[in-house]
Order: C-alpha cells, then sequence, then structure tokens
C-alpha cells in the first residue's frame, strides 16, 4: 500500500511538472486564464458583450490578445501538437481579436455597410505568432483550410447574427465534444434556423451561404438539408425549399 501510494504521488508530480514546464513555455496559454476573465466577466449568457464596461477595464483582453501576438501554431509548431490544440487556439484568437477590434474602434454601432466591413476585416491589421495580418485572411487561409465546417458556429465576428459567444475560453481537451454542442445548438435555434411547413421552406443563417461549399462540396444550397439534419432535433423533410434569412451586423452589445 505505501509502495503503491508512493508511485501514485511520483507520478502526479512528474505529471504536474510536465503540465507546469509546457505552459510556462507557452505564453498563450499562460495567459489562456485571462481570456476566461473576461469571457465571464463581460459576456452574458446570451453571448452579448458588454463593450462600454470592456472599455473601461480591458487589461485581461490587452494581456491576451499581446500573447497571440507573441506565440501561434506557424511561429511555434512544436507547443501546438495535436490538430485540437491548433484549432482550439485559432477559435479564441479569432474571437479576441475581434473583441479586441470593436474597443479599439471605440465601438462601433453595426458593420452593415460593405465599406465597414471591409474596413473592420480586411484593412484593421492583427498580429498572430509575429506575422501581421487581417480578419479577413486568418479566417479564410488559416482557420478555414483546417476542413472542420464547425467552426464557423464558434468564431464570433461580434455581431448580432454571429453563433452565440459562449462564457469560456475553448481547449483542446474538449474540443470536439464543444464544436459538437455549438453546431446542435446553432441549428436548434430560431434565431439560426427558421422552418415553415406551410409553405415547406427552410431559413437558414447567411453564415450558411456564406461558406456553403464549407458544409457541401456541390456548393449548391439544397444540398444543406443534409448537413443541417445532422444537428437537428426535428429533421426537416428532404423536400423543403432553403432560402437564407438577412443578417443583421448590428454589434451584439449588451443593453445598457
Amino acid at each position: 500500500m505505501v509502495k503503491r501510494l508512493f508511485l501514485i504521488t511520483l507520478l502526479s508530480f512528474f505529471t504536474h511538472t510536465i503540465f507546469a514546464q509546457s505552459t510556462d513555455s507557452n505564453p498563450y496559454l499562460q495567459h489562456l486564464p485571462q481570456w476566461n476573465i473576461v469571457l465571464q466577466k463581460f459576456v452574458d449568457e446570451q453571448g452579448r458583450i458588454n463593450f462600454q464596461a470592456l472599455l473601461q477595464d480591458s487589461s485581461e483582453l490587452e494581456t491576451f490578445v499581446s500573447a497571440i501576438e507573441t506565440v501561434s501554431p506557424a511561429a511555434n509548431p512544436e507547443l501546438f501538437d495535436t490538430r485540437e490544440k491548433v484549432l482550439a487556439y485559432h477559435i479564441n484568437a479569432y474571437n479576441a481579436l475581434a473583441m479586441w477590434g470593436v474597443i479599439e474602434r471605440d465601438i462601433p454601432a453595426n458593420f452593415s455597410s460593405l465599406l465597414k466591413r471591409a474596413s473592420f476585416f480586411k484593412f484593421r491589421k492583427v498580429v498572430i505568432g509575429g506575422k501581421k495580418t487581417d480578419l479577413y485572411n486568418y479566417e479564410n487561409q488559416v482557420i478555414r483550410p483546417l476542413g472542420d465546417a464547425r467552426i464557423h458556429f464558434v468564431l464570433n465576428c461580434m455581431v448580432k447574427d454571429c453563433p452565440r459567444l459562449r462564457r469560456k475560453a475553448f481547449e483542446s481537451e474538449t474540443l470536439n465534444a464543444d464544436l459538437q454542442s455549438a453546431s446542435i445548438e446553432f441549428f436548434n435555434h430560431e434565431k439560426h434556423t427558421q422552418v415553415d411547413h406551410e409553405v415547406k421552406e427552410l431559413q437558414l443563417s447567411g453564415i450558411m451561404k456564406f461558406y456553403t461549399k464549407d458544409y457541401v462540396k456541390s456548393g449548391k444550397k439544397q444540398d444543406l438539408l443534409g448537413y443541417v439534419n445532422q444537428f437537428r432535433e426535428n429533421k426537416i423533410p428532404d423536400d423543403f425549399k432553403v432560402s437564407y434569412l438577412k443578417y443583421d451586423w448590428t454589434i451584439n452589445q449588451q443593453p445598457f
């Protein structure tokens, strides 16, 4: 019994030591708790953000953004040795950089015009692992090529029709379950998926229009029915027509 306890204690010590060394050598993991603080402090259960309060108290977010600027899977592949670690990093980084961009712009009312969207997503530069880019290219050249379409139900550009921003950072250990849960939530929420049985029509979020080829190789909106039904509690009949809801680009600010 004494020998067994000794071995368990020794194993626990080495596990803790290895984890601590891994965390200490990775500024991203070091400062992931700051991102969790931001999400807990400024995001409500509906995913709305208290940007006014965040503007006055942005130190934790700034710290996490600084870590993203320093470390990335591309710059430090040895720190992200699994696909799940890479993907979790990118989801957290994208969401944090989008949130930082909103307060950096003194909280714009919306991104309703093409010019406003281009200014925020394309012309505003961000730094990821020492490399300068923008949110548009980050999503389309780095995140989407990783090949998991479910990322579209967790990436958040801080507007009302984005998926709900959850109040906890994504971590590699639970990533697959979290992506699945987010997808189920998205396709069973009337905000993003509306079914009209009288006219036999399925209206989908504009997110499904923006990235159709990520869900179905054909790129045809009618073929989205099969993809959607993977996550629906109440399946949609194959003969329903598919259309898209108008996308709301209003900033997802908590009510004053």
